[in-house]
């Protein structure tokens, strides 16, 4: 499952263009994608640090290991324009790998670590290897209700919770926040 998302224009490009362009992109590039999600409007976070964002999420299959898969994501981020300067800063496109069928990676214990770090850490500190499922699926409301379109039966393999039992838990105003196009 890939979330993704953009909230900066590129030159001839407004933020649905450019997830549009990236979805096509991916499939050139080996992505088979068998799901994808309508587009949703959801406010930046944090709260007032840009414009709003574009989100989609795909349900693919990919022939390659997990890591040739972050780094074909990562590689079609940088086609896009795509900077890490700013951890969570606005984006040109931002494309995350959520999970990979029931994978826990590195192993549990470092997936526990990276969900229960604080909130401080998290703004300035990013893994330096590739932690799935996603440790923050849960808490957001982007990601969460674009899945709902592609995969709400799947379950976490370390919580045991479906897609749609967390998006179900989510604050009413974080469900409200996230509006389909």
């Amino acid at each position: 499952m890939i979330a993704l998302g953009a909230n900066l224009p590129l030159p001839q490009k407004t933020p649905i263009e450019t997830v549009q362009a990236a979805i096509f992109r991916l499939q050139e590039r080996g992505l088979a994608i068998r799901l994808a999600s309508r587009f949703f409007e959801t406010p930046c976070f944090p709260p007032g640090a840009g414009p709003d964002y574009i989100n989609a999420a795909l349900v693919a299959d990919w022939p390659g290991t997990p890591e040739a898969l972050l780094a074909l994501l990562h590689e079609v981020e940088a086609a896009f324009s795509r900077t890490r300067e700013v951890r969570w800063g606005m984006r040109t496109l931002d494309l995350d790998l959520i999970a990979l069928g029931d994978a826990v990676l590195p192993d549990r214990e470092t997936w526990a670590a990276w969900r229960g770090l604080p909130l401080a850490d998290q703004m300035r500190r990013a893994p330096d290897q590739l932690i799935l499922p996603h440790p923050r699926l849960e808490d957001r409301g982007f990601v969460l209700m674009p899945l709902m379109d592609v995969a709400p039966d799947w379950v976490h393999p370390v919580t045991g919770v479906s897609v749609a039992r967390m998006c179900a838990a989510l604050a009413p105003e974080a469900r409200a926040e996230v509006k389909a196009l």
